[in-house]
């Protein structure tokens, strides 16, 4: 997401060759990001190296949203779907990607229609599997089901928000991506930078990071996120990191890259040292304490039912039989 707005095509490309020399093979774009230069600065990268840098690589792109103010060029129906993809496959410069993903669900589309589409571009030899973006559990679940009924391809994987400052999607979208069989890519594995510590309890950020030129930016403004839960967090990092000798980003990644159903971590890097950093997760375990001790300091409140105590025991019971 970072190509075409925070990191310029020269490094863009520096950063897809230090990963593949890496071992790195998913590379996830979209056609909203830089409203289609990411597309096309991973087009050209491809174009330019040899086939045998490129041909391990697992290429994913999404479609969804609006590139342009047409009426119906905004959702998951069949019309909307075919242009985004043809389109993201000419930015792209290639004939297929194997991974296509709806970048978030649509109300107003009959689910069978999206599905019939997706199976259709398999059918069609322009993708090679597709996937789901921020669905909910029963999202998730209804798309599963409707496809199998209908004898469609499946989905198979769900990319969501996840990370230690983002849990809650433990209470039903893992448990049904996991009954699935989806496998997860998540996104914003850092909380928007904050778990790489760059952020500081009591002092407004500055300079040239997300929120130091932006602090409303979304869903990681300062003003939203900066909870004591959050800042408990970040100590509980910072403290395993100096302990390990590591950065704060290889820990928070390394947690995450091995929570249950997470198969590929999605990474979003400025610049190719940030991409090191956080390179290096993929060799960092952490141990069952310092995993618990992560586990107990970022567990997300939840009312009594049906997520907290309460749930719990009431849900107990019924394994034990009672009601």
């Amino acid at each position: 997401m970072t190509f075409g707005a925070e990191t310029d095509e020269s490094g863009a490309h520096a950063q897809l060759d230090r990963f593949v020399e890496a071992g790195g093979t998913l590379i996830d774009t979209a056609d909203v990001y830089s409203n289609g230069v990411s597309e096309q600065i991973i087009g050209r990268w491809f174009a330019d190296r040899p086939s045998d840098v490129t041909e391990p690589v697992v290429l994913a792109t999404k479609g969804r949203f609006p590139m342009d103010g047409s009426p119906n060029g905004n959702g998951l129906s069949a019309r909307h779907l075919t242009r985004a993809l043809d389109a993201s496959l000419r930015r792209l410069g290639v004939d297929s990607v194997d991974l296509y993903q709806v970048h978030a669900f649509d109300p107003w589309t009959p689910l069978d229609e999206t599905l019939r589409t997706l199976d259709g571009f398999i059918r069609a030899g322009k993708i090679r599997y597709y996937g789901l973006s921020n669905f909910t559990g029963w999202q998730l679940t209804k798309a599963v089901h409707v496809a199998h009924a209908l004898n469609f391809a499946e989905p198979v994987t769900l990319q969501p928000q996840y990370s230690l400052l983002v849990r809650e999607i433990e209470w039903e979208i893992v448990p049904a991506a996991q009954d699935a069989g989806l496998g997860l890519l998540p996104w914003s594995p850092l909380g928007g930078g904050w778990l790489s510590g760059k952020y500081k309890r009591d002092e407004r950020p500055s300079g040239a990071t997300r929120l130091g030129e932006d602090p409303d930016r979304g869903m990681e403004a300062y003003d939203r996120r900066g909870t004591d839960r959050t800042w408990d967090v970040i100590d509980a990092v910072q403290t395993i990191a100096e302990d390990r000798d590591v950065s704060m980003a290889e820990v928070a990644l390394a947690w995450l890259t091995d929570r249950p159903a997470v198969t590929s971590t999605i990474l979003g890097a400025r610049t190719t040292e940030q991409l090191d950093n956080n390179l290096r997760a993929a060799d960092l375990h952490l141990t069952d304490e310092e995993t618990a001790t992560l586990d107990a300091v970022s567990t997300p409140g939840a009312s009594d039912y049906p997520y907290g105590e309460m749930g719990a025991q009431q849900r107990d019971r019924r394994l034990a039989g009672g009601r």
